[in-house]
């Protein structure tokens, strides 16, 4: 009897030689992986002494693509945009539909103040500014020794 080891990141490991090449072909596919990635937004989270700013990466929608709800101190930015490209030549019709839709949801803390958030959406940035309670803002002051 021969032992034969078993390395699964060896491409040829004793099956049909393609086999994971079929494989992996199809997974890196520009086609399908576009499809299986999840599209979320990057988000930039930054906290200055008067309030807070959240930046999402979001390219190549417009302002009246996005819808932005707060619920108790839940801030949730969602879009939805609907795309179709059509294509006639000849005989033949190409359709091309896309539909590419997030939902982000923040937690707001307690020292948020609800009644004043802004945004603005300009060079594919969406920007969120929310401002801070008076209460919650750093008040500096220096304490004399006696």
């Amino acid at each position: 009897m021969t032992l034969v080891k078993f390395n699964p990141s060896n491409k040829n490991n004793g099956l049909n030689p393609w086999f994971g090449d079929v494989f992996e072909s199809i997974f890196n596919d520009s086609f399908v992986s576009d499809r299986l990635v999840s599209r979320i937004p990057a988000v930039n989270i930054a906290e200055t002494e008067n309030e807070f700013h959240i930046e999402l990466a979001v390219p190549g929608l417009k302002k009246e693509d996005f819808k932005i709800n707060l619920d108790k101190n839940v801030l949730s930015i969602s879009a939805e945009k609907k795309s179709e490209n059509n294509e006639q030549t000849k005989k033949y019709s190409k359709r091309e539909y896309a539909y590419n839709s997030f939902v982000r949801s923040f937690t707001l803390p307690e020292s948020a103040d609800q009644s004043n958030i802004d945004a603005e959406y300009t060079d594919g940035i969406l920007k969120l500014t929310v401002g801070k309670k008076e209460e919650a803002k750093v008040q500096t002051r220096e304490i004399s020794v006696k």
